[in-house]
C-alpha cells in the first residue's frame, strides 16, 4: 500500500505532494511557491506578506455565506533531523515515506507531519466541492519551529476571521486551548586552541536514542546525548586528559539524539577509560531501559587533532553541562498532569572565532516561572564564565474555558463518536498566544491526529487517526451557527 492509498484520500493525496516539496525552517521558498500555484490554479485569492506568510481565502458555500470567517492555521516549516547514516539534503530532496503497520513514517529522517498534515487537510478544504463551509481564511505561516518568525510578524488585519482552528497538536480526541510560552537562552564559551602534542585520541560517541519534542515529550525522562556526554567527561574530571572537540544536538525544540568528544589521554590510561565507559554505559541502559533500549555509548580510537581546548575552559563546559538543569522543573497546580515548567539542554556547537555555544530552551505556562528558570539556566553558565544572552522568546496561550468554538469541538465530537474529547492544555509551544497579541478577539482551539516522536527520525502519524480528525473538522465547519 502507498501513502495515495491511505483514506480520506484528498488529505494523503495533498499531504504527498507536500513530503515532495523541501521546506526547511527560513528556507520555505519552495513551499511558498508551490501554495502559490496551487491557489492559482484553484482560482482562489492569495496573500503574501513581507514575512512570507500566506492567506489563502475561499467562499462560503452555498446557504452558508452568513456563517462568521473561520481561519485554519497550519505552519509550513519542518523540523529537518535524520539518523547519521542517512544521507539526504533538507534543501532539495523530497521525504520518503514508509507505511509500517498502523504508522507512517520516513525513512531515517524526521517525517514533516509536524505541520505538513495540517497544511494538507486545509488544502484538501480548499480544493474539495463537496465540503460545506462558511467563509475560510487558510492561514500558512513561515519558520515556526526555529522561532515562531510568520506568527510574531503577522501583521493586523492580514486576516479578519474571529474563529480559529489551529491544526498543529498531535494527539486525536484532545482538544487544546491552551499553551506554555518559551524563552532561549544561549552561553557562549570563548578560548585560544592549546597546542596537542601526545597522548592517545579517542572519540566517544552516545548515540542510538529517540530523541524527540523538548515541549510534547519532556515528561516522560526520555535521554538527553549531552547530558549523558557530561556526565561521563564529568566522570573523568579527576583524570588527565584534553577536551579536543565537542559537539551534539542541534535544534532548541528536541531533546538531543546524539552527541560526541574527542579527547586525548596518556597512553597508560586507556585501559581505566575503557573501564569506565563500560561501567557509566551499563549504568545509562539501566537508566534509560524503558524508555530508550537502545541508547549506545562508543569508544573508538582517532587521528590526533592539531589542538584541544584548554584545560580551564574545558573544566568550565564540563562542568557547566553537568550542573545545567534538563528536564521537567514543575507541573500545573491548575491543570491535572500537565507539566508547568521544564528547560532543555538543546545543542553544544562549535563555532568560528573559537567559540563553544550551548543552546538551552525554557517553557511555562506561568510566566514568573519561565523567566526564573532561564535564570537559574544563565546563573549556571555565568559562573562558569560563559556569556550568556536570551533570545525574545514567545507568550503562552491561556485557557478559555467559556469558548464558544470549544464547546462546538465537544459537541460535534460527541455526535460523530458517541465520546467526550479531553480539554487540555499543551506544554509544546503554540503560535495561538503570538496570535492574540495582535487579535485579542480570536477564540481558537488546537486539535491534530495522533503524531509521535516528531522532531526526530522516529516522527510518525497513526493513520486512523487522520480520518478521526478530518471527520471532526469537517463536522466543526458544518456546526458553525450562522452570526446574530
Amino acid at each position: 500500500m502507498n501513502i495515495t492509498d491511505l483514506s480520506p484520500a484528498i488529505v494523503w493525496k495533498c499531504f504527498h505532494e507536500i513530503t515532495q516539496v523541501p521546506r526547511p525552517s527560513k528556507k520555505e521558498g519552495k513551499i511558498i511557491r508551490y501554495l502559490e500555484t496551487f491557489a492559482a490554479n484553484h482560482r482562489l485569492e492569495l496573500k503574501k506578506d513581507a514575512c512570507g506568510n500566506i492567506l489563502i481565502k475561499k467562499p462560503a458555500t452555498p446557504g452558508k455565506e452568513h456563517v462568521p470567517v473561520v481561519i485554519l492555521q497550519s505552519h509550513m516549516d519542518m523540523v529537518c533531523e535524520k539518523n547519521n547514516d542517512k544521507t539526504h539534503d533538507f534543501e532539495n530532496d523530497p521525504i520518503r515515506t514508509v507505511i509500517e503497520g498502523d504508522w507512517l513514517k520516513a525513512d531515517g529522517t524526521t517525517l514533516g507531519a509536524d505541520n505538513g498534515i495540517g497544511m494538507a487537510a486545509e488544502l484538501a478544504i480548499l480544493a474539495s466541492d463537496d465540503i460545506k463551509h462558511g467563509p475560510l481564511e487558510c492561514l500558512f505561516t513561515v519558520d515556526e519551529e526555529t522561532g515562531l518568525t510568520g506568527a510574531s510578524n503577522l501583521q493586523e488585519g492580514f486576516m479578519t476571521g474571529h474563529i480559529l482552528l489551529n491544526l498543529d497538536s498531535e494527539d486525536e480526541g484532545e482538544i487544546f486551548i491552551g499553551c506554555a510560552g518559551g524563552k532561549g537562552t544561549l552561553a557562549t564559551f570563548t578560548y585560544e586552541p592549546q597546542p596537542l602534542t601526545d597522548g592517545l585520541c579517542f572519540k566517544i560517541e552516545v548515540k542510538g536514542l529517540n530523541g524527540g519534542h523538548s515541549g510534547g515529550e519532556i515528561h516522560k525522562g526520555l535521554g538527553n546525548a549531552n547530558k549523558i556526554l557530561a556526565r561521563f567527561l564529568y566522570r573523568l574530571s579527576d583524570m588527565d586528559f584534553d577536551l579536543c572537540t565537542i559537539d551534539g544536538g542541534n535544534l532548541h525544540n528536541a531533546i538531543a539524539r546524539e552527541a560526541s568528544a574527542i579527547i586525548c589521554i596518556p597512553g597508560e590510561e586507556k585501559e581505566t577509560v575503557r573501564v569506565a565507559l563500560n561501567r557509566f554505559s551499563a549504568d545509562i541502559e539501566n537508566e534509560l531501559k524503558h524508555v530508550d533500549p537502545n541508547v549506545s555509548i562508543t569508544m573508538q580510537s582517532v587521528d590526533r587533532p592539531a589542538t584541544c581546548i584548554p584545560e580551564l575552559t574545558a573544566n568550565n563546559l564540563i562542568f557547566a553541562l553537568m550542573a545545567c538543569p534538563h528536564g521537567v522543573m514543575g507541573m500545573s497546580q491548575d491543570i491535572p498532569d500537565l507539566v508547568e515548567t521544564s528547560t532543555n539542554l538543546a545543542s553544544v556547537k562549535m563555532k568560528e572565532g573559537n567559540r563553544i555555544v550551548v543552546g538551552t530552551s525554557q517553557r511555562s505556562s506561568v510566566e514568573s516561572r519561565k523567566i526564573e528558570v532561564a535564570g537559574m539556566v544563565e546563573a549556571v553558565f555565568l559562573l562558569a564564565g560563559a556569556e550568556v544572552e536570551f533570545t525574545d522568546g514567545y507568550p503562552g496561550w491561556t485557557p478559555d474555558t467559556n469558548s464558544t468554538i470549544m464547546k462546538i469541538a465537544q459537541d460535534t465530537y460527541r455526535k460523530l463518536f458517541g465520546k467526550d474529547a479531553a480539554i487540555k492544555a499543551i506544554h509544546a509551544g503554540l503560535e495561538c498566544g503570538l496570535f492574540l497579541e495582535k487579535y485579542p478577539h480570536l477564540d481558537m482551539i488546537s486539535f491534530g491526529p495522533t503524531l509521535r516522536d516528531v522532531h526526530s527520525p522516529n516522527e510518525r502519524i497513526e493513520i486512523k487517526t487522520v480520518d478521526l480528525w478530518w471527520k471532526h473538522l469537517l463536522e466543526i465547519l458544518k456546526s458553525i451557527p450562522e452570526e446574530k
